[in-house]
This record gives structure tokens, C-alpha cells and sequence, in this order.
């Protein structure tokens, strides 16, 4: 699964997801959890655009928001077959821009948390859906889920599933508005290469969201 990520984002940051639309004020982030909102890529077709939205999707049929907490990631075996996914995997589909992610080791009763990220320090498109729900006061609220899959090697004690990173040649496919056809951006999805990672053992601290520094990201020995 993928249930906190980061994103420090420098000067390669808009260039390299093509964003020249940006509503939302990108900030480093190292402890990004469920229920906050953070920037998330969209396409007009155009432009790639940078909007605010709340990790934990929302369906727009939904009564209850909180079903979003229930939300957070999306299995790309069921996106086609679940309510919840089938409309925003035609018409909705996003990025989740990230600078890495964390996942537990369970061991002796306790966890151990690892920062996983690119072997060369480059930004993962994490594949991502969004929906467009309305409060009782008819305001939008938009809230996206982040698509998993089978976990690579380097993940795979940790946890058996992983984000879906898409690859520079295929996050146009996946954003294209055009594209209304479910089996084909599953295609796309399929054609993602696994991600060149590497991890290392990080501090307890980032166990607990209220903590947000780049002193989580540092190694722990022993």
C-alpha cells in the first residue's frame, strides 16, 4: 500500500512534469498522510495544472465523506470492476508528483519504518484517480486515491504492494484527457516499468504525522 510519501520539490520540479498551470503553492513536504491535501497533476488536454486535493477519495455518489479514510489507495486489478473507481479511471485519472514513500518491517513485534525513493534522486509519478464530491452546501471538494500494485523485490518484505509509478514516456497516456477508454489506460498502467529504488531505515518519529522535517529522511544505523 502506500500510506505517507514525500515531495521536496527544487527548481526541476515544474519543468519536469510540464506544469505551467499551478494553483496550488508546492512546499517540501516529508510526512504527507491520509486526509491532507497536498498538489496533484491534472491535464486539460493543454496544460499540465497543480490543484489541491484531500488524500482519500471521495466518490461523487458518496452520503458519507468518511469514506475516504477507506480510500486511500486504489488495487489496479480491481480499478475497472469497483464503483468507487470506474468513472474516474475513465474521466479522472491524475498524478500524484512524490520524492519517495514509506513502509513498515514488522519484526519481534515492532515496526520499523524505510524511506524508499529513486536511485538517482528523480521525482515517481505516482498514478492516481480523483473524484468531485459535494458538501450539503453544494461546495466541490476534490479527493484522489493513489493506485497500487505488486510490490518489487526491494519492497516486497516490507509490504507486498507498492504505489504504481508510471514512466516519463506514458504519464501524457495516463493524464489525456481524450482518452475515455477504461481497458486502454489500464494498458498504460500495465506498461509502467518498475521504478529504479533504493531505501534505507528512518526514524519512529515519522510514525506520527505531526512530525514534518527533512531530519525524517536521514538514515538510522543499527
Amino acid at each position: 500500500m502506500c500510506g505517507r510519501f514525500t515531495l521536496d520539490p527544487d527548481k526541476r520540479f515544474y519543468p519536469r512534469f510540464k506544469i505551467t498551470d499551478a494553483v496550488y503553492d508546492v512546499k517540501p513536504r516529508y510526512n504527507i498522510a491520509p486526509g491532507q491535501f497536498v498538489g496533484v497533476i491534472v491535464s486539460d488536454g493543454i496544460t499540465n495544472k497543480l490543484e489541491p486535493m484531500r488524500w482519500g477519495l471521495i466518490p461523487f455518489w458518496a452520503k458519507d465523506p468518511k469514506i475516504g479514510y477507506k480510500m486511500i489507495n486504489a488495487r489496479v486489478e480491481t480499478l475497472n470492476s469497483k464503483a468507487s473507481f470506474k468513472y474516474a479511471l475513465k474521466k479522472r485519472r491524475c498524478i500524484i508528483p512524490a520524492s519517495g514513500f514509506y513502509e513498515w518491517k514488522k519484526s519481534n513485534g515492532s515496526k520499523t519504518p524505510y524511506y524508499i525513493y529513486s536511485r538517482n534522486k528523480d521525482y515517481l509519478a505516482l498514478a492516481g484517480l480523483y473524484e468531485i464530491w459535494k458538501d450539503p452546501e453544494g461546495r466541490d471538494l476534490k479527493t484522489f486515491t493513489i493506485i497500487t500494485t505488486v510490490a518489487i523485490p526491494l519492497v516486497a518484505d516490507l509490504h507486498n504492494r507498492m504505489p504504481l509509478v508510471l514512466n516519463k514516456d506514458n504519464e501524457n497516456a495516463w493524464l489525456d484527457p481524450a482518452n475515455e477508454d477504461a481497458a486502454q489506460a489500464l494498458v498504460t498502467l500495465q506498461n509502467a516499468k518498475s521504478p529504479n529504488l533504493t531505501r534505507h531505515a528512518v526514524s519512529s518519529q515519522v510514525n506520527s504525522p505531526a512530525f514534518d522535517s527533512i531530519e525524517l529522511l536521514k538514515k538510522v544505523t543499527g
